[in-house]
């Protein structure tokens, strides 16, 4: 899982227009796909069939979709020992009031964490 710089994302975002927010949207979710391997639930296998799903609902799968993915992060923090901390909510709150921008860098710096932290295992735990 790569990691990326929460800043730059805003940045980028605004001075874009919105283009690299996109382009964040798609790799984000690919990212999540491909760091859960098998134990993927499907819910949203490519960042393109999300994107396109979002444009053609005119952006009401971006709810789900964040709601998903905070359930999926969930399950990668499990993974790494880290705090369990299922935010689907709040990312559809910020994203209905306005600003999914803020939801967006609350989820890039989990994925920050996700990306620095090692998987335990099983032998690693004892």
């Amino acid at each position: 899982m790569k990691k990326r710089n929460i800043a730059s994302l805003i940045i980028l975002s605004i001075v874009t227009c919105g283009i690299y927010a996109l382009y964040w949207f798609v790799v984000t979710t690919d990212d999540i796909e491909n760091a859960l391997g098998s134990k993927s639930d499907g819910s949203c296998k490519s960042g393109g069939v999300a994107l396109l799903l979002s444009i053609v609902t005119c952006d009401i799968y971006s709810f789900y979709w964040y709601y998903k993915e905070a359930e999926r992060i969930d399950v990668l923090n499990k993974e790494r020992g880290l705090r369990s901390s299922t935010e689907g909510w709040v990312y559809i709150l910020l994203c209905f009031i306005g600003l999914g921008m803020v939801a967006m860098a609350i989820m890039q710096d989990q994925l920050n964490r996700i990306a620095d932290a090692p998987v335990v295992t099983v032998t690693d735990a004892e």
